[in-house]
């Protein structure tokens, strides 16, 4: 009797056991109810105050004994393709074909398979599940008596036309730019690169905006590696918003305190291609038209996309030229103050009667001199870039004129130093990818030029060199392949080969494939033969 007494007791709490957690499951607010009344009123809860939010009732079936309801907000979803490929078929073609011709509806899948004409479906089961439909621009169809709901792809909402970007205009090669949107660039790329190894990784980030972020890269050439050090450092993030390139660029760099960036970003899909062809990985966030590579290297400040659409000596000679123009503007003002203040003896005879000519009655050094111009120009640029595009193109343009000669003319300041100044602006101009690094870099070389001469602008060079060779971009050395030496790397840094001597890809970025192309010498055209026609054979 004890023994059976035992038994009974085990089993009863069993049971107990079982429909407590059956009663928890169906009382979770997590999972969808398979009462209709109940998942609307709780998704009503959740955005009944808001305007733009539609939650449509409607019966359906043979004799309309089923009763469903639709949601999504208007403005993110297409209502051509709710209307005419979810409401109408279910209203007016709800015959569910059975083999007892019942007419009966036995799950969502089989109204999923057999009525709902929409490319992309899934299913949810959950309150949250459905929430996050709706907020990516999908409809959630809701059907009485099943606890799941049907997530429907409508998105439908306005986006930008595909145009040249602004901040990369070409002569020669594509110039189609991304946009605002997630799936037409990741579709842009695709259009580039048509290879099954092109992999596309998706995650969202913020608390509050739950931005879709997708990492895309070429399985079989990028570093395994690399890839799991970006889904370690993205996942990492915990923060309330993600809306632009830059915010994923702060939160992911090696050297945040860096003057320099260590992500490279494009608005063009093939410089992404290109970049991915050649070992790295490429950040795709929704809402931005910039598009971040990594891991990225100090020369790719100095490259263009259209260095690969011409010709390799004209290439080469815009790759010189920007690097000119990158010390231009780096050391410019610094030599200038330097030269004038502590080193006259090395200007010209002839140079120097003439700038002692023009700073005669000046009342200001030539270090102020040269702080008050930089300081104007800077004002005017961020002025010409802050307001409307055809009065920001007056002010730079009639403001630079009209201060610079009504400066000189008052005798504030001396020829030369205008001059200097705008030799300086139009070469920062050439690099537009180091132009950060040197408006900030070129104050701190001022300063040390105009306490000690020569001399300080050898130590600023010398920190901002070793500060390049201390930067690593995703364990990727910064200034590679100078720094270590990499003698096949060179081809494509301050020269640039032909193409069909590019046999390998980087070593610095460690791909799977170093091997890029067979191809070893150019076309040459067959000899003609004795009587005059080319040999074809």
């Amino acid at each position: 009797m004890r023994a059976l007494e035992k038994l009974l007791s085990q089993t009863k709490k069993k049971i107990t056991k079982s429909v407590v957690s059956s009663e928890a499951e169906e009382i979770n607010p997590e999972k969808l109810s398979r009462c209709l009344s109940e998942n609307l009123n709780a998704l009503v809860k959740v955005f009944g105050d808001n305007c733009d939010f539609v939650s449509r009732e409607f019966n359906f079936g043979r004799d309309g004994q089923y009763k469903g309801a639709i949601m999504f907000f208007d403005g993110l979803t297409n209502l051509k393709i709710i209307n005419d490929n979810v409401i109408k078929p279910l209203m007016y073609d709800s015959r569910f074909v059975r083999s007892d011709d019942t007419g009966a509806l036995e799950s969502l899948e089989e109204l999923r398979d057999k009525l709902v004409s929409v490319g992309d479906l899934k299913t949810v089961e959950s309150i949250s599940g459905a929430i996050d439909a709706c907020l990516s621009g999908n409809a959630v169809l809701l059907v009485d008596g099943f606890q799941k709901a049907l997530d429907i792809s409508a998105k439908g909402w306005d986006k930008r036309a595909i145009s040249e970007p602004d901040t990369e205009t070409v002569v020669r090669g594509p110039r189609e730019g991304f946009i605002e949107n997630l799936r037409t660039n990741t579709a842009l790329v695709r259009r580039k690169l048509r290879s099954p190894q092109l992999k596309i990784r998706s995650i969202k980030i913020g608390d509050r905006t739950n931005t879709q972020v997708n990492i895309i890269y070429i399985d079989g050439i990028v570093n395994p590696e690399l890839i799991a050090e970006i889904e370690r450092r993205l996942k990492n993030i915990d923060t309330d918003a993600i809306l632009s390139a830059g915010n994923i660029e702060q939160f992911i760099e090696d050297s945040p305190s860096s003057v320099f960036q260590t992500i490279r970003y494009s608005e063009k899909p093939d410089t992404i291609v290109g970049k991915m062809l050649e070992g790295r990985a490429a950040i795709i966030i929704d809402g931005t038209p910039f598009v971040l590579s990594l891991p990225m290297l100090f020369v790719e400040n100095f490259q263009s996309s259209e260095d690969y659409a011409v010709r390799t000596s004209y290439a080469t000679t815009m790759r010189i030229l920007r690097f000119i123009a990158f010390f231009i503007s780096l050391f410019g003002p610094a030599l200038y103050v330097a030269l004038a203040t502590y080193h006259q003896e090395l200007i010209p005879t002839s140079l120097l009667i003439t700038m002692a000519a023009s700073s005669e009655s000046l009342p200001f050094p030539a270090a102020l001199e040269t702080f008050l111009m930089m300081l104007s120009f800077e004002i005017l640029k961020e002025a010409g870039v802050r307001m409307p595009r055809p009065i920001g193109q007056a002010i730079s343009i009639v403001g630079a004129l009209v201060m610079g000669e009504a400066a000189v003319s008052a005798g504030l300041v001396g020829a030369p130093i205008v001059i200097v100044i705008a030799i300086t602006a139009v070469a920062s101009f050439a690099i537009p990818f180091a132009s950060d690094a040197v408006s900030l870099l070129k104050w701190v070389l001022l300063v040390l030029a105009a306490t000690m001469g020569s001399f300080g602008i050898t130590l600023g060079a010398l920190a901002i060199v070793i500060h390049l060779a201390s930067l690593r971009s995703f364990g990727t050395e910064y200034l590679a392949p100078f720094a270590p030496f990499q003698t096949s790397d060179l081809k494509d840094t301050l020269t640039r080969v032909p193409l069909w001597k590019m046999r390998t890809r980087p070593r610095a970025l460690k791909p799977r494939d170093s091997k890029r192309q067979n191809f070893k010498i150019p076309y040459k055209p067959a000899e003609a033969n004795d009587s005059g026609e080319e040999d074809r054979s």
